[in-house]
């Protein structure tokens, strides 16, 4: 038993919880959490953000990268109300992210005292643990009873923290409840249900993986049941290095940021093996394919699609299940096709990387970064058409992290989410791909990055459109109004704020700067890093609906749609020519 004040003794629980950073901005309401986190200072780094929401996004970007719980603190009125937006993100994608919010003295609660907000309704909706102390004494116990609640139920715990409290000392005793950060999921499958999806994968023509975040961390596991089955794999973009980009059974994803791939291969499968995710666009699937929803959670099982066989299971032990039944599926004209499919898309990318007649494409940029990324760097992609490049162009083929604002889609998730990688994967490379309109929301914690001496590298894609919303305008024949953007020098603002910029317009460009970025690194260089990448305006390739069979669409569709994204179908023909060529009608 210790004496010391209630502040500090929330910190202690924090340690105990294996958190070695924090995110936020002082204020009057939080000011004896901040003194805690000064006595403990050597435990549990405090990061001084710019604005709480880069806090919060980062606290939700730092358990997307590792699992590990986030932590973010904002005090009383709009410390508070600036969390919700990182808040939000890790309620809707799952992550466990602890809020740390001030509240007034109790002797000045109720009495419309300044700054004064009644805060638990508040969180009641974004929160799956929301409670105010009422006691110095039960902070310890409140704080160590939210984490495990965000752990539980995968999500987000809010403790609202009156001023007086934390101030009061109290004595500390550590809490010797056993903590259990991840548990493991592994448990018994129902042998019927093997048999079952058995009987379906042998009974289809064309069945395929659609995997989720469920999968995450099973890599190997996903890998050799597609490899025993010779089944072609798709996953929701959340979850993208739930198998290796460059593995020859994956074949992409589906939508608007999705590939030719993904596109074609759902309208020719009869079987989805929809495992781990509550994908929303599953809606949007074509009709009449069979599906087998998989999920830990029954109550996301036919959420946003009807489904044929249910199976309320872990991910990862269902598919060990199938795999240790030996069983195998022929690798027939199915898997061959998509693989080529594939194939050609990812040459048609590499043929865009190498081609700025017309000015830069974004591809160009992406295969650079491709090129410089290490084995266990971290990715932070923002929101927008940039979402688009990240999940087409960066590799995820070794021990690579990736994470962007998925259900949520809020925008300037980029920049924090470096922050989140430089400081909880320190010893690889962290970078952040985004594109200005989402930059512009969250520069000035480019400070914070310089503050903290993190290298993170920061890609701009700079178009001075709000391209995603731009497209959405012409698709449904709107006026053009509101998605144009005010460009900035990005370079200079970098380093005005502290780092190190470049601009770059042409692949020439592109090289000098990234082989100046391998000598800044290799000198050991600790300040951030811009690349402000003058992007030409083009939307990119809509995946959403791509008509190139024109036994499915007509010529003039298929036409049409060559002529505008300038693909020659000879070189991508479409997966019902190379199905159809192999002797495959389908």
């Amino acid at each position: 038993m210790t004496k010391m004040i209630a502040g500090q003794a929330l910190v202690k629980v924090l340690e105990d919880w294996d958190v070695d950073h924090v995110y936020g901005v002082p204020g009057g309401s939080i000011n004896h959490t901040v003194e805690g986190l000064y006595l403990e200072k050597n435990k549990v780094k405090y990061i001084q953000v710019r604005h709480e929401e880069v806090g919060a996004i980062a606290a939700s970007a730092d358990a997307k990268f590792t699992g590990k719980i986030g932590v973010a603190f904002g005090s009383a009125g709009p410390g508070a109300t600036h969390l919700f937006n990182g808040l939000y993100d890790a309620k809707m994608d799952h992550v466990p992210v602890l809020a740390l919010v001030g509240q007034v003295p109790q002797e000045n609660m109720n009495t419309n005292y300044f700054q004064e907000m009644d805060e638990g309704p508040m969180f009641s909706d974004v929160a799956v643990y929301n409670r105010t102390v009422t006691t110095a004494e039960q902070i310890p116990y409140v704080i160590n009873q939210a984490i495990r609640e965000a752990y539980r139920q995968k999500g987000v715990a809010v403790v609202i923290l009156p001023e007086n409290l934390t101030a009061d000392e109290i004595d500390y005793v550590p809490v010797k409840t056993p903590k259990i950060i991840s548990s493991n999921n592994s448990q018994t499958i129902d042998s019927q249900d093997v048999v079952n999806t058995l009987k379906m994968l042998k009974e289809a023509k064309h069945p395929l993986v659609y995997a989720g975040r469920g999968l995450l961390g099973a890599k190997d596991v996903l890998t050799k049941f597609a490899e025993q089955f010779n089944l072609p794999v798709m996953n929701t973009v959340p979850a993208t290095g739930v198998i290796s980009t460059d593995h020859p059974n994956f074949i992409g994803t589906f939508g608007r940021l999705g590939s030719k791939s993904g596109f074609e291969a759902l309208q020719h499968t009869d079987l989805i093996l929809f495992i781990g995710s509550e994908f929303p666009f599953a809606r949007f699937w074509p009709e009449g394919v069979k599906i087998i929803d998989v999920n830990n959670n029954p109550y996301d099982i036919g959420k946003t699609v009807d489904v044929d066989y249910a199976v309320i299971a872990d991910a990862k032990s269902y598919l060990q299940a199938l795999i240790d039944t030996k069983e195998t599926l022929p690798a027939g004209t199915w898997l061959k096709a998509n693989q080529e499919n594939k194939a050609n898309w990812d040459k048609w990318l590499d043929k865009l990387a190498r081609d700025d007649s017309d000015g830069l494409n974004p591809e160009t940029v992406t295969a650079k970064m491709a090129e410089l990324a290490g084995p266990n760097d971290t990715y932070g992609v923002d929101t927008g058409n940039v979402s688009e490049f990240g999940v087409r162009g960066l590799p995820m083929n070794h021990n690579q992290r990736f994470a962007l604002s998925g259900l949520f889609a809020t925008m300037g998730f980029g920049l924090p989410a470096g922050l989140a990688g430089a400081l909880s994967v320190p010893d690889a490379q962290a970078w952040t791909l985004s594109g200005d309109g989402g930059f512009s929301m969250v520069a000035p914690d480019l400070i914070t990055e310089a503050r903290y001496h993190l290298p993170v590298i920061n890609v701009i894609l700079s178009n001075e459109r709000l391209g995603f919303i731009y497209y959405e305008q012409v698709a449904s024949k709107q006026h053009l109004y509101g998605v144009d953007l005010t460009g900035a020098d990005w370079a200079k603002v970098a380093q005005g704020l502290g780092g190190i910029g470049f601009t770059v317009k042409s692949i020439k460009d592109v090289d000098e700067t990234f082989d100046q970025i391998k000598k800044l690194q290799a000198s050991g260089n600790k300040k951030p890093i811009v690349v402000n990448a003058l992007i030409k305006q083009d939307d990119p390739v809509a995946t959403a609906f791509m008509p190139l069979d024109a036994k499915l669409y007509g010529q003039e569709a298929v036409d049409a749609y060559s002529k505008k994204y300038h693909i020659d179908v000879k070189e991508q023909p479409s997966l019902g020519e190379l199905l159809r060529a192999q002797g495959d009608n389908d």
